[in-house]
């Protein structure tokens, strides 16, 4: 099953953009999904076992750099990608 994930991250601190932008660019490293952002998500399309795979490990990784953060998840369970 395809899936298509908007994701939101809310660093819980001032100077926030940096973690946010690591977040986004450890996401488009890897292959087998597609990542799409806008000023406030980031759109992740793939097989489901793929997308939720690679969250899993980059939201821990991330966590474990920032104790407070914050990740908003919505999931439509089909692939929204148009372009």
């Amino acid at each position: 099953m395809n899936v298509s994930v908007e994701v939101s991250m809310y660093p819980l601190k001032e100077d926030f953009i940096a973690d946010i932008q690591a977040f986004i660019k450890s996401l488009k490293q890897h292959e087998g999904i597609r990542v799409k952002t806008n000023s406030m998500s980031t759109r992740v399309y793939g097989a489901y076992a793929d997308v939720f795979s690679i969250l899993q490990s980059e939201i821990e990784k991330s966590a474990q750099q920032n104790k407070h953060v914050s990740f908003v998840m919505k999931l439509i369970p089909m692939d929204l990608d148009t372009d």
